[in-house]
């Protein structure tokens, strides 16, 4: 047989006493927590471990005594360690000692009341009591009945540490009866503090509750469905990112304790990353309106879309005469083109109309910043759909022109081959069509064949503007959901305690020595960066509807719309 005695490496400096901690026996194996050193009253510490039994439900005892002589070992000490056995008669009794500076440790045991005494080999395990007992390696609390009873785990272990939190709590300078040896939590001291804190944020969390509730009561009602509201409502990215905020708020300010790690650890990460993004927000708020960026930024606007429009004009001027050599249709071109042009002097009528209010409207738009970054950049998607809303009313009349004459041409295609489309059955099937139908239908094939091309290139040309829009609108909202859903509380956790995300443990040899028993040092392994993103899944993009490439070339085709990227994953951190 294996004895596994896992001893705590905060307590190898101790002075010398009695081990208290669990005993496993289906493992075997003796979780060490504590060291009670002399002097001590018996029935006082009896009584101490019933209180810690009776808190954290553990089977605390006492395991064995603890001999830690700088000197040379007396022989009243030693025969008293052992006479200890006697009174609180555990089976086995472990005896651990170390002599002077010597590095090797002595472990033995002894079965008084056993009548077949065997030899065990003795494994000694060192831990760090701090990182086992906040690393949630263990199973969670709420299934406190079911998880001692798998022996086969590690998990027993560090399921022992955890629950006997209480055991740590002591503070370092009590004057008790009893002196611990164990590590030390913040004690009283600093926990008068986090009271403090906690006692403070129930209030402000119960305020914060109820105007949330309020406000998402407000956004739930009846007047903001009608037609107007709801469609701004469904069409600006600001208002989208609001209702996000709105809900991660919600999170944040629930009262009610988290039930898992996993839910802790999401309130973590959606109240850091509310942090950078107002405090992010702050930082471009206060640069803006620091050497009056904001009427900079109001008297170039203007120019700027008048430098838009000018080569928008002069785009529609090269596709109006022979553009790269192709020979148009030259009434058809002449429509299209001046219809866009005159499209275009009404759009920079509006910019100059609203040129006055320019400024003004920026300096509110700079205010918003402070609710974040990431409003400021749901803002700065928006003014740009409207500022490019003529490209967009462009791509559409091409599109819905282009897409027109190719489901023409595929309709009298298959008039052609003496086909029709079955709408009841969604299928092709024949059919028999006579002459008139079969000289109209190729006298209206004829036409839109020839007048594809030209509109296939206005096609063409506005449907990358639009796609040039889409790409800096995706990336803008790609920036959004990243400081949305990046799990910066796990990568600081990852980068200054590690422990508390553990993938595992891994076991060094500190000591092997014929006679002596084998020393190991239990380490804690982290998940690494990429185990991080993959726990707390960062959100994936496509264009709308959610499609493949494919997909995409395929509505490019035939003329149908494209829509700004949309956020394809849930954002839950």
């Amino acid at each position: 047989m294996v004895l596994k005695v896992f001893f705590p490496s905060c307590c190898s400096s101790a002075d010398s006493g009695i081990l208290i901690g669990r005993w496993i026996s289906e493992q075997n194996s003796a979780v060490i927590l504590a060291v009670v050193h002399f002097p001590f009253i018996p029935v006082q510490v009896k009584q101490y471990l019933g209180e810690v039994q009776r808190v954290t439900k553990v089977s605390v005892s006492v395991l064995g005594s603890w001999s830690n002589s700088k000197q040379e070992k007396e022989e009243s000490l030693s025969e008293f360690l052992e006479d200890l056995g006697t009174i609180f008669c555990h089976e086995p009794w472990i005896q651990i000692s170390k002599e002077g500076d010597s590095k090797f440790w002595s472990c033995s045991i002894l079965q008084k009341h056993s009548k077949n005494p065997q030899e065990e080999e003795i494994i000694l395990v060192y831990y760090d009591q701090r990182k086992v007992m906040l690393s949630h390696l263990h199973p969670p609390l709420d299934t406190a009945g079911q998880r001692a009873e798998d022996a086969s785990k590690l998990s027993a272990i560090f399921d022992t540490v955890a629950r006997s939190q209480v055991l740590f709590m002591t503070d370092r300078y009590d004057e008790g009866p009893i002196k611990l040896t164990h590590w030390q939590s913040d004690g009283v001291e600093a926990s008068i503090i986090v009271e403090l804190l906690k006692q403070a944020s129930v209030p402000a969390c119960m305020l914060l509750t109820f105007l949330l509730s309020l406000l998402s009561g407000i956004c739930r009602s009846r007047v903001l469905k009608f037609w107007p509201l709801s469609f701004l409502w469904s069409k600006l990215s600001t208002c989208e990112q609001l209702g996000h905020r709105l809900q991660h708020l919600q999170v944040i300010s629930s009262n009610k304790k988290a039930q898992n790690q996993n839910q802790l650890m999401r309130k973590a990460n959606i109240f850091v990353s509310l942090l950078i993004d107002v405090a992010l927000g702050i930082l471009l708020m206060s640069w803006l309106y620091r050497k009056n960026r904001i009427g900079h930024l109001a008297d170039t606007l203007i120019p700027v879309a008048d430098h838009v429009a000018e080569e928008l004009q002069d785009l529609l001027q090269w596709l109006m005469g022979a553009p790269a050599g192709l020979k148009m249709n030259r009434a058809l071109d002449q429509v299209l083109g001046r219809f866009f042009l005159y499209h275009i002097h009404l759009w920079i009528s509006y910019i100059h109309l609203l040129s006055p209010f320019i400024e003004m409207i920026l300096w509110y738009v700079g205010l918003s910043a402070c609710l974040g970054l990431t409003v400021a950049l749901c803002i700065l998607s928006d003014i740009i759909a409207l500022l490019t809303f003529h490209i967009y009313c462009f791509y559409v009349y091409g599109a819905r022109l282009y897409c027109l004459k190719i489901y023409g041409l595929s309709s009298l295609w298959r008039l052609f081959r003496g086909k029709k489309w079955n709408v009841l059955r969604q299928r092709v099937d024949s059919c028999s069509y006579d002459l008139d139908q079969l000289f109209i239908g190729t006298l209206l094939f004829t036409i839109l064949l020839f007048l594809l091309p030209t509109t296939a290139l206005y096609y063409l040309v506005f449907t990358l503007l639009r796609l040039l829009v889409v790409i800096v609108q995706g990336l803008i909202h790609l920036l959004v959901d990243l400081i949305d859903s990046l799990p910066l509380y796990s990568l600081i956790l990852r980068l200054c305690r590690s422990y508390r995300l553990a993938a595992g443990v891994k076991f060094r040899v500190l000591e092997q020595q014929d006679g002596k028993p084998l020393r190991l040092l239990m380490q804690i392994n982290p998940l690494s960066y990429g185990g991080v993103v993959q726990t707390y899944r960062l959100p994936t993009y496509s264009c709308y509807p959610r499609d493949s490439w494919a997909s995409l070339c395929k509505k490019l085709f035939l003329g149908e719309l494209i829509y700004p990227w949309k956020h394809k994953g849930d954002k839950q951190n």
